[in-house]
């Protein structure tokens, strides 16, 4: 799963959906980063998760928070995925 982050100013959504196509990747963790309390230098963020099924947003919360609901997701992703047999 290849997870990619869009930092953006205004509505990151547009630029996350470019990116997800461009960059050939899973989720793209987008922010807008002139929100009050998200960005840099600040220990909380409000993100919206990109996927090619649509857009979640996430309320305000830690940062560390945050990498815990883009690790769930990607372990969700995995588990949907069908395992590969491998022979010998």
């Amino acid at each position: 799963m290849l997870i990619g982050f869009a930092a953006q100013t205004g509505d990151p959504v547009a630029a996350a959906e470019a990116k997800l196509a461009a960059k050939r990747v899973d989720l793209v963790v987008a922010n807008d980063v002139t929100k009050p309390g998200s960005g840099f230098d600040v220990e909380t963020n409000e993100v919206t998760l990109v996927t090619a099924a649509g857009a979640e947003a996430l309320p305000r919360m830690a940062k560390t928070a945050v990498a815990a609901v883009i690790l769930d997701r990607a372990e969700q992703w995995l588990q949907a995925r069908p395992t590969l047999a491998v022979s010998r």
